[in-house]
């Protein structure tokens, strides 16, 4: 049997995460014509650089009706947000993840599809697409088509697939609540191989996530290079959150926190109860201005052993308010005095915090504050990078808030946390692929491997690059 893999996203870039592994068994594995299988692991949407979200809208280089399965890392939307187009186009296989990110996957694709019609009735409305009309690239009708395929695995539980071919075993990757890390054993007619996908790694010593698994082996590893290239650990988080609160409540404003509604609204909440409780910020109103972002903190109760805060209304706290109704949330546009508002898209890219940059972005005594990675091309790292306006609903709006940048609350491994990581395999993998990684980033840590390390065959892989991983095993 030969192996392979087809880099389909997540190539010189932090979008889009698609890699197809391909089985060809000529003619010994039964149920396919040739033998030949194929299972993609990830299904992300590209984010971002209009010509990465242009890729959305292109044919894959296979057939999704001939795809056996999907693999699904973790359920944020550049992992699995091409999921109900893949669906659409014939794909009916099964669709493999953590229990966890089988709640969130039903939250986080409707969300999705929501926003996307909603942009697209907007655009038509106001006139400024130039697509005519503007389509979204999948409805909430397409993401119910989804979540019959969706077929949970316990942490640690092997489960073999494609007639034995394949053992998935999902690991901890500490990341958002159900991430994983996702080793898959080849088994050919005469050996058996081990790939690795790192999916994207969380912090260690994170106070709500579980530390990254160790992995010891692999034949082919996979790893994220996010931040590859660069150290963002905060010693004292809850010191620089509290330093920032007090300095945008103290120009008597209001502090927008623009948090991706996944993990790090969570993270938030948690740091803020604590500071609150300590009396090291004001007792000022908090609402979280995120729907979803809402429904996801519902969850980890439902989930106690995926985190560290074990059971209960872990996030709940006097003055914390949860704002649903979208007028109680054009509302909050009106608010002058102090107060804490948190909304997603965390990359500021969709959903309710654009509105509520429209009306603070042009306000000298507000304060936006990025937390996490933006990525190249999204208004977040537009407005991280100092641009003095921006563009949105079609026009361009004026900077003239504070904005504040905290990397350190990124659930992404920093530099030494990604080689700390890497440091756990026993011996280096025959073969490594750095991925999930802006070119400086995937080409620093490509290079440490290499040079300071002394790992062989280590590659940044170009999109839509193929690779013949294995022949005749």
């Amino acid at each position: 049997m030969d192996v392979s893999l087809q880099f389909l996203g997540a190539a010189h870039c932090v979008t889009g995460s698609k890699y197809l592994l391909t089985l060809d068994g000529s003619g010994d594995m039964p149920g396919a014509p040739g033998g030949r299988r194929q299972v993609l692991i990830d299904c992300g949407l590209f984010q971002g650089l209009k010509e990465l979200r242009l890729r959305n809208r292109e044919s894959l280089p296979f057939d999704p009706a001939g795809l056996a399965a999907v693999v699904l890392t973790h359920a944020h939307i550049d992992h699995s947000g091409y999921l109900p187009k893949l669906v659409r186009d014939g794909f009916r296989g099964r669709i493999f993840c953590t229990e966890p990110t089988a709640d969130l996957l039903s939250i986080m694709l409707l969300d999705s599809a929501k926003l996307q019609e909603e942009e697209a009735a907007f655009a038509n409305r106001k006139g400024y697409s130039k697509h005519h009309p503007a389509q979204p690239l999948y409805t909430q009708a397409d993401v119910q088509q989804v979540l019959p395929l969706v077929e949970s695995v316990a942490y640690d539980a092997p489960l073999t697939f494609l007639e034995g071919s394949l053992t998935l075993t999902f690991r901890e990757a500490g990341h958002i609540l159900g991430s994983a890390i996702a080793e898959l054993g080849v088994q050919g007619t005469t050996q058996r191989k081990q790939l690795v996908f790192s999916g994207d790694l969380g912090r260690y010593d994170n106070p709500v996530m579980h530390d990254p698994a160790a992995i010891g082996q692999a034949d082919v590893l996979l790893v994220e290079s996010t931040y590859g290239n660069r150290e963002t650990r905060i010693e004292d988080p809850e010191a620089e959150l509290a330093r920032v609160v007090n300095e945008a409540l103290g120009r008597g404003g209001v502090l927008l926190v623009a948090a991706f509604a996944v993990g790090r609204t969570q993270t938030l909440l948690y740091y803020l109860k604590n500071l609150r409780a300590e009396g090291r910020v004001p007792q000022v109103p908090v609402y979280v201005d995120s729907p979803m972002g809402i429904r996801v903190s519902d969850l980890y109760p439902r989930h106690p052993a995926a985190h560290r805060l074990g059971h209960g209304n872990v996030f709940d706290f006097p003055g914390l308010h949860f704002v649903t109704e979208a007028p109680d949330s054009k509302a909050l546009n009106d608010k002058a005095g102090q107060a804490i508002i948190i909304s997603a898209s965390g990359m500021c890219t969709g959903g309710r915090i654009v509105h509520h940059l429209y009306h603070r972005l042009p306000r000298p005594q507000d304060t936006l504050l990025l937390i996490g990675y933006q990525a190249e091309g999204t208004r977040g790292r537009r407005l991280q990078d100092g641009e003095s306006e921006v563009k949105m609903f079609g026009e361009l709006v004026p900077v003239r808030c504070h904005v504040e940048h905290l990397d350190g609350f990124s659930a992404h491994a920093d530099r030494g946390e990604l080689l700390r990581w890497l440091s756990n395999f026993q011996q280096p993998p025959k073969r490594t692929f750095v991925v999930h990684g802006e070119p400086e980033a995937a080409g620093a840590l490509a290079e440490t491997l290499r040079q300071e390390h002394h790992w062989p065959n280590v590659k940044v892989p170009d999109y839509l690059e193929a690779a013949r991983l294995f022949e005749g095993i």
